[in-house]
């Protein structure tokens, strides 16, 4: 099958590769010129593990190309995905500009049937405003379907979710529009539930995932300050809760809190939905509250430890918002940088990919390092906030012996055993946990 994926970001990328490795044909459309060229000289715009290979192996294979041309892609493509960007607008809502001018820019030049499929994460009733979008501005007599397929994708494991993933959910409103979804997923059907519903469903479906998954993590951090007033460890009371199937590990990992593109973006927008709706969602609105008091419990505890900030040398390991990505957008990396600069410390900071990307964004007296053992070096206070597993293999009586005595580790993670840092003689402190 013959489709475009318009936009190139993290969705529209990975998509639009994985449909190419299904065996479609692809075109992945940006008008982001610099990008295109980066993408046809083999380069990536982003860390995703697994990606590089897939785009090199399906571009040899003649599967997928890049090309900012739109028009040529709707002459060609029976399948339009729109996959561009909904930042959130200043009261939380989802700019959906994007997705307006894309959808006119198709109505106006679709010559044949054309089916238009919402890949952005949008609100619900999105679909609604495309289709009225299409109605305005196509030629009369010309025909086309609307649909809604969100996508599900962990960054740093989104190559691997799109071609194994939990569900697939297609939101249609006609037969030959179900027809084409099912047969573009078709190479996936047998290992996996696709979940066939109308489209205001598909679109409700993303925000509601997202928004309880962020609510189980601001969850098990409110439960982590009740371990901290007492003698239990979060760690075992995640795994305890865990090990009920109705509730499951996942998403039970107490810390720093969330961030990303995802999660911060659609909290606030599915808050704002439900208000334009006329619900009051204040479940919501406590997680992201207990969301931000998470970094302020990070500066909190090592201001406990250090007593003042000014003057001092802090290191911090970590700085994209999760393993396996560059991505610092919503990162409690940079709150806390910015918070502990602002109180004159010196900041010393390493990751194994963001460094680039947070140069962008963190303020200028931030030294990056070329790896955890010289952060480490002359600090008077380490902070983990990224969980990458280079931090877990670390030599901690060598990060002893570099350390400013007292050597001090606040573990925004809870990735290290609190019993074995002790007994390297490092002072500990962790996220609701026993030590």
């Amino acid at each position: 099958m013959n489709i475009a994926v318009i936009g190139t970001g993290y969705v529209g990328l990975v998509s639009g590769t994985c449909f190419a490795e299904l065996g479609h044909n692809v075109i992945c459309i940006d008008n982001n010129e610099k990008k295109i060229g980066m993408l046809k000289a083999g380069e990536m715009p982003i860390y995703e593990p697994g990606l590089k290979e897939l785009v090199e192996d399906n571009v040899n294979r003649s599967r997928l190309s890049f090309s900012t041309n739109l028009r040529e892609a709707i002459d060609s493509c029976e399948v339009l995905f729109v996959a561009v960007n909904t930042p959130p607008l200043p009261d939380g809502s989802a700019d959906l500009c994007y997705v307006e001018a894309v959808s006119r820019e198709i109505a106006e030049n679709i010559k044949d049937y054309r089916l238009v499929v919402s890949k952005s994460t949008v609100p619900v009733e999105t679909g609604m405003w495309i289709r009225k979008t299409m109605k305005k501005y196509s030629r009369e007599g010309v025909d086309y379907d609307v649909a809604s397929n969100p996508e599900f994708l962990r960054e740093g494991k989104a190559v691997y979710d799109f071609l194994n993933p939990d569900r697939v959910v297609l939101g249609v409103e006609t037969e030959r529009a179900k027809k084409t979804m099912l047969e573009l997923y078709a190479p996936l059907s047998e290992k996996t539930e696709i979940l066939v519903t109308n489209i205001e469903s598909s679109e409700l479906i993303k925000h509601a995932s997202n928004s309880f998954l962020a609510l189980k993590i601001s969850y098990i951090n409110a439960v982590a300050n009740i371990c901290e007033k007492t003698s239990a460890d979060i760690k075992e009371v995640a795994r305890g809760m865990g090990l009920d199937k109705r509730i499951g590990e996942s998403f039970l990992e107490a810390g720093a809190g969330f961030g990303g593109s995802c999660f911060p973006k659609d909290l606030s927008a599915f808050i704002k939905i439900s208000e334009k709706l006329g619900y009051d969602f204040k479940l919501l609105k406590e997680v992201k509250r207990i969301n931000a008091a998470q970094k302020e419990l990070i500066i909190r505890k090592t201001k406990d430890a250090l007593w003042n900030l000014r003057g001092k040398k802090i290191g911090v390991l970590g700085l994209s918002f999760k393993p396996e990505t560059d991505d610092m957008r919503n990162a409690p990396s940079i709150d806390i940088i910015k918070k502990i600069h602002e109180e004159g410390a010196l900041v010393k900071a390493y990751d194994p990919q963001a460094m680039e990307n947070a140069k962008k964004l963190l303020p200028a007296g931030v030294k990056f390092c070329d790896g955890p053992y010289e952060t480490a070096k002359d600090s008077d206070l380490l902070i983990a906030l990224t969980d990458w597993e280079e931090f877990k293999r670390l030599d901690m009586s060598r990060i002893k012996s570099l350390l400013v005595n007292p050597a001090t580790l606040v573990d925004g993670r809870n990735m290290f055993d609190p019993c074995s840092i002790k007994k390297e003689g490092i002072n500990y402190f962790g996220i609701g946990r026993c030590v």
